[in-house]
């Protein structure tokens, strides 16, 4: 066996990118070494350089010269093996009659050095499984000038291991390659467990890594790519899950903050509404005490009377009876008397029936008079009745998150309203669809039909509304001023209008921003806590009522009942632009 079948190796001479004996051999900043042309075909194209072997990323291209001290000793291992380079034998391993480690020298050579080599010692120390004994190899000035002359000087590499006995397997990380800075002490590689190779390929077949010999063996065919290109895939993909995480707990959060700002918005309701529940509640009461107190009066005093009544009646009837008496007496000693002259005398006056009153048709009243009381209180009780069911009837959300049955329902009788522009005053300007109006700075020159409002600024629908359900949206946006509701149609449309109920107008009002008035008998100040950017608008007509609604906040305003004797029209007025201020359109918007 030769001195470099026994301590150097071919494949301490290979490239891992060629799998050849190095040829013009560079080595990277991280201390591997490729040939040259390897590395830079490695290199080409790619937008980060990496390290084939320890993966170590390079922003820039490293500048890589051809290492001539490794040239060096590759060309005088291959003058030693003999041959001109280092062929490949069958599983793409070198060799070729060159000894168990792939390179041979002279067998007179082996002979001469070895008797300049210092002994082994026979049990040599202990070493981990990984480990192997090193050899050192003397220098050039202790081996004879013969010798000298036919060994290259190895100073760049100190001590070489070799494996402690022939037949040993070589160890997990013999692969590894050896450069001028020794093994490679980067991020290590996963080995192969058969062919002892760096795992740099991935099989997404079998969704495994895999070493180029795996590749040529068990996975031809197979859907094969680079681990760096699987991995760089992997990452782009991992970058959409983590936006997909990041979008979801964004709009966890958001619901959050919705849930919370709906729990806030209820329990502004709640308040309203409990106040306003306790004072009609607390009116029933009270309507129904005082109800209570009249009627005991009102009994009482009818009690009073009849007694006093039946008191003068039957004080009458007994003066009578005492007359009655009186004269049964005197007939009585009539009758017993002897005087024949007196009877005859006496007796035509005692015989006519003394004045007496026919109390046939007299009697004691049992009318308390408490009728009127009773019909007061109907009326009240059907008025609070009333209230109760349009409490009943409210839009309130039952859940922050679920949609209003209320809005649903009157949202199924959305009326399509279109602007009336013979009704608009001059300095209104419709939209092309009859959809939007505004107010501008200065009157148009318009005809002064009869119907056209020549004072107030505003404007009616075209569509009369004589009959059922009907609902419809404004966009409001940002204005500081503007009135919405319906008007009847033989309202006064010339000067000054008194707008009312009694007067046919009914709806609801914004002035400076945020005072909201229902212009009722008196007028009605209402307290919003959330600004409306939207209003539903619900008539019903035979029913008499118009309803107001926050459309975004899904609550219901207020609602007028009243009754309609003629046809109704929608009812809009932008008020004036303000100088600019209040200068954003009224706009019917599709109801979804």
């Amino acid at each position: 066996m030769s001195l470099c079948g026994r301590f150097l190796s071919d494949e301490q001479f290979l490239c891992s990118i060629c799998l050849d004996v190095f040829n013009n051999p560079s080595s990277t900043p991280c201390g591997h070494s490729f040939c040259l042309a390897c590395i830079n075909r490695y290199w080409d194209g790619a937008m980060v350089c990496v390290c084939p072997l320890c993966k170590k990323t390079y922003i820039k291209r490293p500048d890589l010269q051809i290492n001539r001290t490794l040239r060096e000793i590759t060309d005088q291992f291959r003058s030693m093996t003999g041959e001109g380079g280092v062929g490949k034998e069958k599983g793409g391993r070198r060799g070729g009659g060159r000894g168990r480690g792939g390179g041979g020298i002279p067998d007179n050579l082996y002979e001469e050095l070895r008797k300049r080599l210092p002994r082994v010692s026979p049990k040599p120390p202990k070493t981990l499984p990984s480990e192997t004994p090193a050899v050192s190899i003397p220098s050039s000035s202790s081996v004879t000038p013969s010798l000298a002359s036919s060994v290259p000087s190895y100073s760049p590499i100190a001590a070489i291991t070799i494996p402690s006995a022939p037949h040993l397997p070589l160890p997990s990380n013999s692969r590894r390659r050896f450069t001028m800075s020794g093994a490679a002490n980067g991020p290590k590689l996963p080995v192969c467990e058969i062919h002892h190779r760096g795992t740099m390929i991935y099989c997404r077949t079998d969704k495994v890594c895999i070493c180029p010999e795996c590749e040529t063996e068990e996975h031809q065919g197979h859907d094969t790519v680079t681990l760096e290109a699987e991995w760089m895939e992997t990452k782009d993909k991992l970058v959409v899950s983590q936006q997909e995480i990041q979008e979801m707990i964004r709009q966890r959060i958001g619901k959050i903050e919705e849930i919370r700002k709906s729990a806030s918005e209820l329990q502004l309701v709640v308040e309203r509404e409990t106040s306003r529940s306790v004072s009609l509640l607390s009116d029933l009461v009270l309507a129904v005490k005082r109800s209570q107190a009249e009627l005991l009066e009102v009994m009482e005093m009818s009690r009073r009377a009849a007694t006093h009544q039946a008191d003068a009646v039957i004080r009458q009837i007994e003066l009578e009876v005492e007359e009655l008496r009186r004269r049964e007496s005197n007939l009585k000693e009539l009758v017993q008397s002897e005087d024949h002259l007196h009877c005859v005398k006496t007796f035509p006056i005692l015989s006519s029936p003394p004045p007496a009153k026919d109390w046939s048709g007299v009697s004691v009243t049992h009318d308390l008079g408490t009728g009127t009381v009773y019909r007061s209180l109907a009326a009240q009780m059907e008025r609070f009745q009333e209230e109760l069911k349009n409490i009943a009837e409210k839009v309130l959300e039952p859940s922050p998150v679920r949609p209003q049955p209320k809005i649903r329902r009157v949202q199924e009788y959305t009326a399509d309203v279109i602007l009336n522009g013979n009704t608009a005053h001059p300095r209104l300007i419709l939209s092309e669809d009859m959809k939007s109006v505004r107010c501008g700075d200065r009157p148009q020159l318009l005809p002064d039909n009869p119907e056209r409002f020549d004072r107030v600024v505003c404007v009616l629908g075209r569509e009369s509304i004589s009959t059922g359900r009907h609902y419809w949206e404004v966009e409001v946006g940002g204005k500081t001023d503007w009135d919405l509701g319906v008007a009847r149609q033989s309202i006064n449309r010339k000067g000054k209008i008194e707008v009312t109920p009694s007067n046919g107008y009914w709806f609801l009002s914004l002035r400076e921003r945020n005072k909201y008035t229902f212009r009722s008998e008196p007028s009605i100040d209402v307290q919003l806590s959330l600004y409306p950017q939207k209003i539903g608008i619900f008539v019903d007509f035979e029913k008499g009522q118009v309803s107001f609604y926050n459309v975004d906040a899904k609550i219901h305003i207020h609602t007028f009942h009243d009754s309609f004797t003629e046809c109704i029209f929608p009812f809009f007025s932008p008020c004036t632009n303000k100088s600019g201020k209040n200068d954003g359109p009224l706009t019917i918007t599709p109801v979804t």
